[in-house]
């Protein structure tokens, strides 16, 4: 019998990471599940493989610090010839005045959005060309076709994914392995909650997707290659108006929208 494939995600215990988790499971891939919390992601992994079976291997790991992430690659490297997916899905972010901002928050944003993100690429992209078939899926966001004045690390970030990922995608014509950017829009994850943004507050763009209906999309896409992926027709508006418009406009735009999310110690991390 064939050894099944392997996916390995980021970010697993809540949210997109944890729905695309799901859907990887039911198209018979065997996972490695990466986040902070172990005990999220140990019933995740119970309730994945009574539901699909197959293994799930679970990575208790901070993305924010080299250790975390050799934690991974030690974890994957003596099945990586059955690696056919990495889904790079933990995100950091927090909403301020960047002036104001802890220097620890911002580093641990550029740490977990941008090295990481590199970092982990850089360790299974030569497996997957070896192997010669797979993808990484990397889950940057709408914020990286603009500026983003109160989250300006995140949106910065962002765009570094989306830059690095469609670099990637084209570094890897011919080699059997494709590099997608996922770039959301407001998600139902969690979120505001994390983060202390007020229920209230506007969802600082089109109306927020479910989780699940975001996975779908990014799965559907990553599997058929596409080098980017915006999820939702307005998501795909808000992504071509930020490419055209000019960045003083939209700069404008997300400051006035940012100031009215603004809560006290605005944090969030997707794992």
């Amino acid at each position: 019998m064939p050894e099944r494939p392997i996916a390995v995600i980021t970010g697993a215990s809540e949210g997109i990471g944890r729905d695309l988790a799901d859907l990887y499971a039911k198209d018979g891939h065997d996972l490695v599940l990466v986040a902070r919390r172990g005990d999220v992601l140990r019933t995740l992994a119970e309730e994945l493989t009574a539901r699909h079976g197959g293994t799930c291997h679970v990575v208790v790991a901070d993305l924010a610090t080299r250790a975390g992430c050799d934690a991974v690659v030690r974890e994957v490297e003596p099945d990586h010839h059955r690696v056919v997916a990495l889904v790079n899905n933990a995100g950091l972010g927090s909403i301020g005045w960047f002036r104001d901002e802890e220097w620890s928050r911002a580093a641990a944003q550029i740490e977990v959005n941008v090295t990481a993100v590199v970092y982990l690429t850089h360790a299974f992209l030569p497996w997957l060309c070896t192997n010669g078939r797979g993808h990484v899926m990397q889950v940057a966001s709408v914020a990286a076709f603009q500026p983003g004045p109160l989250m300006a690390v995140y949106y910065a970030s962002k765009a570094f994914v989306l830059s690095f990922s469609e670099a990637l995608h084209a570094e890897c014509e011919g080699t059997g392995v494709t590099v997608t950017a996922v770039c959301p829009g407001p998600t139902t994850t969690g979120f505001q909650r994390e983060a202390g943004i007020k229920a209230t507050a506007r969802p600082g763009g089109p109306p927020a997707m479910t989780a699940r209906a975001v996975a779908e999309l990014a799965y559907a896409g990553t599997r058929r290659g596409r080098r980017v992926v915006v999820t939702g027709l307005r998501n795909r508006v808000a992504a071509a108006l930020g490419r055209y418009l000019p960045r003083a406009w939209s700069a404008a735009v997300v400051r006035r929208i940012q100031r009215e999310r603004m809560a006290a110690g605005a944090e969030q991390r997707t794992e």
